[in-house]
């Protein structure tokens, strides 16, 4: 049996600007590790991805639709970046709703990059330990949290969160993401 056999992780993008290796990276490592990974996001059909926030990247099909999600659906939640993505998503109620859903119920929750200002938005970073693309670092400070400049930043206060930086971090990320969820 693997680590996260019967689990389903959410991976939860708006549907553009999503930062392709902070998507496909994780899935692969949910999968690799048994663990059946769904891609939400807030409309039927595709998101499509970019690289460096600049180049396109792949489309990927949406498995399920953000407004037909509940918490009790997820065992763990994965927000990738991309500053549109996640700019994108801190705006739509549904996918903070469903955020700080997860979080309350105990469950881990991972984000890299851009993806912790869905975090802010829904108001769970305050007394928290994270990290993010560093031009966030005012934003989680500013919403009560500590900022720290590390490759995988883990807190288990409240419930259990991942954060790294960015695609460099992505092996550090994957790793403890397996770890964290299982």
């Amino acid at each position: 049996m693997s680590a996260l056999t019967g689990k389903t992780v959410v991976f939860l993008t708006s549907t553009r600007g999503i930062e392709e290796p902070e998507l496909t990276a994780p899935w692969k490592a949910v999968q690799d590790a048994g663990g059946t990974a769904v891609l939400v996001a807030p409309e039927a059909g595709e998101v499509s991805t970019v690289n460096d926030d600049l180049e396109p990247g792949g489309s990927y099909p949406v498995d399920r639709v953000l407004s037909d999600v509940q918490a009790g659906d997820v065992d763990a939640l994965v927000i990738p970046g991309g500053t549109v993505n996640a700019d994108t998503l801190r705006l739509e109620a549904d996918a903070v709703a469903l955020v700080k859903a997860v979080a309350e119920a105990g469950k881990p929750v991972a984000a890299i990059c851009h993806g912790p200002w869905t975090l802010v938005e829904a108001g769970l970073v305050e007394g928290k330990t994270l990290t993010s693309y560093p031009s966030l670092a005012t934003d989680i400070r500013n919403a009560g949290g500590t900022w720290q400049d590390g490759e995988a930043v883990v807190d288990t206060a409240r419930f259990p969160l991942l954060t790294s930086r960015n695609p460099d971090d992505l092996p550090a990320f994957t790793a403890k993401l397996v770890e964290l969820f299982a």
